[in-house]
């Protein structure tokens, strides 16, 4: 049924009509009308088959396509092959749809496909409980139509995706999403939207915890304190008891000094505060970080400060001088007495750069990624010996994060360490005034 004809079988045919043709015009006398009579015949014919062609391909409901006969046979036959195959790609696309389809649907996130207008293309299940949509009415809709929110149209404006963007959902206040948008295809989006309300009650809950045990954990210290004091002031020249004492001090101070660090930390995660129109003199603070920095080193430290002239910041200046103490402070605690400890701040082509490197022990590679983790330490003894207390870098981390920045460290072991951060070119001021 699926046999092809060749161009030269064709002609082979069209030529043995004609020959036959001739020599019945021969044989009657009439060769030209007996050709003629012969070609009309053939259109006839011809248009005969067109005809049948072209009733089952738009009126025939039935797959297999009627009898070809002649040259018309190979035609009709390979229509319907032509078909079958297509139906069968129909069918392996609807297939994969339909598994691409179960595999949204098994997603524990809503989904929503979107075009380059921004209009649904297609939502799963998941997408109608949590962000309210209704499928298939809403298909065709934009999505900042139907989740009403300026903040999300000026992130759909934007078109700002690599951070996600969270929303109130319209089913409920009380539930937090977080919201991801993705281009994949030509002209698609895939908006991703996940339930992260219980991850917020429970960071909620751990800074409450955290600010309130450490709230609570002053008192009692701020006793034991005085007690110890008291106690040392009592104490005998020479009695067993005053090295435990002055240990019992040392730990207190150190207990002390985590427990504010604590309150420094939670205090920033809180933060409402989100003001940088406020100028930082830049200038006036190296000179204060000076000053820390030569009494904490005792002149035990090669220390050297570099402050470029008229490069100030818009910031708050509580969080920026606590995120450049911590690092100035760590680079002194960790490098060995005669050591060498580079300070600056100037200006770069993105920006303004503060920067500190020391020529201490450094830092192996496996733990540079986990350096600004709350109480992480490289070397717990080390820093229990240097007074550490694995807060100064998540400090640092949160802090600079309120001013569009982020840390970046460099280190290797024996070489020492370098510890930077960039202040974007928008918030860099030349005047303080």
């Amino acid at each position: 049924m699926f046999e092809s004809y060749s161009g030269y079988r064709l002609l082979s045919r069209l030529i043995t009509y004609l020959v036959l043709c001739f020599i019945l015009g021969l044989l009657v006398g009439e060769i030209v009308w007996v050709l003629l009579i012969g070609a009309i015949s053939l259109l006839f014919w011809h248009y005969r088959q067109l005809s049948r062609l072209n009733f089952w391909l738009w009126r025939d409901k039935r797959l297999t396509p009627p009898n070809g006969k002649g040259s018309w046979e190979g035609v009709f036959n390979g229509i319907y092959r032509l078909q079958g195959k297509n139906r069968k790609r129909v069918s392996q696309l609807a297939f994969l749809l339909g598994r691409f389809r179960q595999g949204a649907e098994a997603l524990p996130d809503a989904a929503v496909v979107l075009d380059a207008d921004y209009n649904i293309v297609w939502c799963n299940k998941l997408a109608q409980l949590l962000l309210g949509l209704v499928w298939p009415l809403d298909s065709g809709q934009r999505i900042d139509n139907l989740l009403r929110h300026p903040d999300f149209s000026n992130y759909l404006k934007n078109e700002i995706y690599h951070e996600p963007f969270e929303l109130a959902s319209p089913q409920s206040e009380r539930r937090v999403l977080e919201i991801r948008i993705m281009g994949y295809g030509t002209g698609q989006f895939l908006l991703i939207a996940r339930d992260i309300t219980r991850v917020r009650q429970l960071e909620s809950m751990r800074k409450d915890f955290v600010a309130n045990v450490s709230h609570e954990l002053k008192t009692p210290l701020t006793v034991l304190q005085g007690y110890l004091e008291m106690m040392q002031e009592m104490a005998e020249p020479g009695s067993p008891n005053t090295k435990a004492m002055d240990q019992m001090q040392q730990q207190t101070h150190r207990m002390r000094s985590m427990v504010e660090q604590l309150l420094v930390l939670s205090r920033i995660e809180d933060s409402a505060e989100n003001n940088l129109e406020v100028k930082v003199n830049m200038s006036q603070m190296m000179c204060i970080l000076t000053e820390e920095a030569e009494a904490l080193s005792l002149g035990q430290h090669d220390l050297n400060f570099t402050c470029a002239a008229d490069c100030h910041l818009y910031g708050i200046e509580i969080e920026l001088r606590s995120a450049c103490s911590n690092l100035i402070s760590n680079a002194i605690r960790y490098t060995p007495p005669g050591g060498k400890i580079d300070v600056s701040w100037k200006k770069v082509a993105s920006g303004a750069m503060f920067t500190v490197a020391d020529t201490g022990d450094g830092i192996a590679s496996q733990h540079i990624g986990r350096l600004t983790e709350r109480f992480y330490r490289v070397d717990s003894a080390r820093t229990r010996q240097k007074g550490g207390t694995g807060l100064g870098l998540a400090i640092t981390k949160h802090a600079l994060s309120h001013h569009q920045s982020e840390l970046m460290i460099s280190s290797e072991l024996g070489e020492g360490s370098e510890f930077s951060f960039l202040i974007p070119e928008h918030l860099v001021s030349t005047s303080y005034h």
